[in-house]
């Protein structure tokens, strides 16, 4: 019902642009709308109850029947294939920001904002399943992040919500900051509203083919660098800061490393591009400073084609691929938290050889790390890489090159956006792939958004069992 009505946004602007598709939009809200009504009317209960088996469920149907129907503005304003406006959708509420779209200078102003507002829920979306749901269901190590807000028993709802609504005040605040900061740099109010809904939800889809290209200001792209940062930081820390806790986020180990490795990764490479590229220090700085972070914070912004930059950048650039964000933000990824525990877990085992007799005590933040947790972090960590394989073998059978399977498996699962090779690569799309091949990625959008686990668990006989 929700998705209905933000539906008459794109449409009442499409209505006062005199634009053709303004009837298509109100269609479409209006089957949104009563669908969801209907179900709200047959399923109304005064009690709220749910198991672990129902919210697994409850999370991969979601994300499914929104994807399903806020594609019909594409198909009935756009005139797009169910294929394609699908593809197009599961890649906006994922925050992935691949696309199957070109010349959006000549696109309905409509859809070029449906196209944002789909990433900007997407965003609130995850922020809101991975404080809440994915700790309760002990998914990838997500229970090192457990909080009252993951806690499912009717008692503890209502203060659940009003955490939620505290993320939501605080997600729309960040995004309101970012457009203030885009038309501060010589953005229009249309283009300043639009990135900086994809710019916190870190999802990278542009009204301009060129993406951040298509904009010379280079505060424009410092606004964005600051912007996809902040969104990749836990939003739970935030809350805290605006209740008093200033240093909530300057304590957190995970924000210390994702911001030192940006840091790190930032003088290095800008360093080797200055000193191997007709640039000057500053381009070099602003241009690694984006584009590298657009990567890991898995935005999927363009500002230049760095595929030209040649072999060492196309392999930084296709590692930083899996490092994504910290937990609790909107970014993708493997999640910074993730490769902390590893390379802890790798030092206690180095010390463990020299001392075998050392009781050596594991823990993340404060917290101890118990073998349940280790347990879900390989089995993420396994599964993940056995996804990317699959998914790579896949889209190979299908026809495409080794170069285009590949990256396009990770940036699926990774939700990055952009792939490698002249087909999906910064410079193209991802209209000319066969349409089982954007069936198949948008398999790969699904599962490593809800992080691989919570959508394999729904394949085992044993999950239906009573």
């Amino acid at each position: 019902m929700v998705l209905g009505i933000l539906m008459l946004i794109p449409a009442l602007l499409t209505l006062s642009m005199g634009d053709i598709g303004a009837g298509a939009f109100f269609e479409s809200a209006i089957y949104t709308f009563l669908s969801g009504g209907l179900l709200a009317m047959l399923m109304r209960s005064r009690h709220f109850s749910l198991v672990s088996r129902q919210i697994f469920l409850l999370t991969n149907v979601s994300w499914i029947l929104v994807s399903a129907f806020a594609a019909l503005p594409f198909v009935l304003v756009e005139d797009m294939s169910y294929t394609d406006a699908f593809f197009e959708t599961m890649s906006g509420i994922t925050t992935t920001g691949s696309t199957v779209m070109s010349h959006l200078a000549t696109v309905n102003g409509g859809i070029l904002l449906w196209r944002s507002i789909l990433q900007w829920l997407g965003g609130i979306g995850f922020i809101v399943m991975a404080v809440a749901i994915l700790p309760f269901l002990k998914v990838g190590g997500m229970r090192l992040f457990q909080s009252e807000s993951s806690d499912w028993s009717e008692k503890a709802l209502p203060r659940s919500g009003s955490i939620a609504k505290r993320i939501v005040l605080v997600y729309s605040i960040i995004t309101i900051l970012c457009m203030v900061g885009y038309l501060l740099s010589g953005m229009n109010l249309f283009d300043a509203a639009n990135h900086a809904m994809t710019t916190v939800s870190t999802g990278g889809y542009s009204t301009s083919d060129a993406s951040m290209g298509h904009f010379s200001n280079p505060w424009v792209h410092w606004n964005a660098t600051l912007f996809m940062i902040l969104g990749s930081l836990p939003f739970v820390l935030f809350v805290r800061f605006l209740r008093g806790d200033r240093a909530s986020l300057l304590r957190d180990s995970q924000v210390q490393a994702f911001i030192g490795f940006l840091i790190m990764i930032w003088m290095l490479f800008s360093t080797w591009l200055w000193l191997n590229s007709s640039y000057d220090w500053f381009e070099s700085l602003t241009l690694v400073a984006f584009n590298t972070t657009s990567v890991v914070t898995t935005t999927g912004y363009a500002l230049t084609d760095y595929s030209l930059w040649g072999g060492f950048a196309i392999s930084l650039f296709f590692f930083l691929t899996f490092v994504g964000g910290c937990s609790g933000s909107t970014a993708g990824g493997i999640k910074i938290f993730r490769f902390q525990i590893g390379f802890k877990l790798l030092h206690i085992q180095l010390k463990q050889l020299n001392h075998p007799r050392a009781f050596l005590v594991q823990s993340y933040n404060g917290i101890e790390i118990t073998n349940d947790i280790l347990r879900s972090l390989v089995a993420f960590s396994s599964f993940f890489g056995l996804l990317v394989a699959l998914l790579t073998i896949g889209l190979s059978l299908l026809g495409l090159d080794f170069v285009t399977s590949l990256s396009g498996a990770v940036t699926a699962i990774a939700n990055v956006g952009p792939g490698f090779g002249d087909v999906i690569g910064p410079a193209g799309n991802f209209a000319t792939l066969p349409a089982m091949a954007k069936w198949l990625l948008c398999v790969g959008m699904l599962m490593g958004r809800l992080e691989v686990i919570t959508v394999l668990v729904m394949f085992l006989p044993s999950f239906w069992r009573n």
